[in-house]
């Protein structure tokens, strides 16, 4: 059976023409690959509501998807900008009409923010294309997205920002020494959510190409004292790819397909 599902791709057209030109798959032609591994047949759309113009047909359209996943992006929440807006308003849309939702590290600070949750800068600091010892909770332990997942494990991250505040019906599933929530569900009238602060659907070869790609931006920003610093931790990085399996890291992308072909 086909089902149908609706990618939001977080970043702006412009950050994404930046990717390409430099020979990096923007964050939803990842998350396609990564779908494509698990199952062909899904029906995929793509929507970009900071960008696109005529966002009022996407709205119109929402109730024909049988789920959604919204992914990753370097804005920051906080900021309030019109692109911002146009995403929050376009999440609200989605949880008055989509049944199943995965948001992935910028979409779960979306989804929590229209939930009445909060997220600020991250006070213990940032995950630099890496988060290490996620560690499952008891309710983690028995919610579906962790099906056949280690109970303490690493994956690709990239974020600045964090859930101080969750939904007020959410329940926490995992949680790392720098972020408490690393991932949650909590439920609307319409919606069930399962949002990760991390990046199973992206390799740890691209984190390291994002490194890259901005260190500029992440030397100003302080999130690394020096390039012999960004080379460290480069290197600590590759380290993990020859331990990593590929199975292994995208295990919630595969349950939430499991979950989308469930009645």
């Amino acid at each position: 059976m086909v089902k149908r599902i609706l990618i939001v791709e977080g970043n702006t057209k412009e950050e994404n023409s930046e990717f390409t030109k430099v020979g990096i798959n923007t964050h939803t032609e990842s998350l396609i690959e990564s779908l494509n591994f698990y199952n062909k047949q899904l029906n995929i759309d793509i929507a970009n509501p900071s960008s696109d113009i005529n966002l009022k047909k996407s709205i119109d359209n929402l109730e024909k998807y049988d789920g959604l996943i919204w992914g990753g992006s370097s804005l920051n929440i906080y900021d309030n900008t019109e692109e911002i807006r146009r995403q929050i308003e376009f999440m609200k849309e989605c949880q008055k009409k989509i049944k199943k939702i995965l948001a992935i590290c910028w979409g779960l600070q979306v989804a929590v923010t229209v939930a009445g949750g909060q997220v600020k800068k991250s006070i213990k600091g940032a995950h630099r294309g890496i988060a290490h010892e996620i560690k499952i909770n008891n309710n983690g332990l028995s919610h579906p997205i962790y099906f056949n997942k280690k109970k303490k494990f690493n994956s690709p991250a990239f974020n600045f920002d964090e859930v101080v505040k969750i939904p007020r019906n959410a329940i926490l599933l995992s949680s790392n020494n720098l972020n408490n929530v690393m991932a949650l569900n909590f439920k609307t009238s319409v919606s069930d959510i399962w949002g990760i602060q991390y990046h199973p659907e992206i390799t740890y070869e691209k984190m390291v190409s994002l490194i890259h790609f901005r260190k500029e931006r992440l030397l100003k920003k302080g999130a690394f004292k020096n390039e012999d610093e960004i080379n460290s931790h480069v290197k600590m990085i590759e380290n993990e790819i020859k331990h990593t399996e590929k199975t292994s890291r995208m295990r919630e992308l595969e349950n939430w397909i499991k979950y989308l072909y469930e009645n």
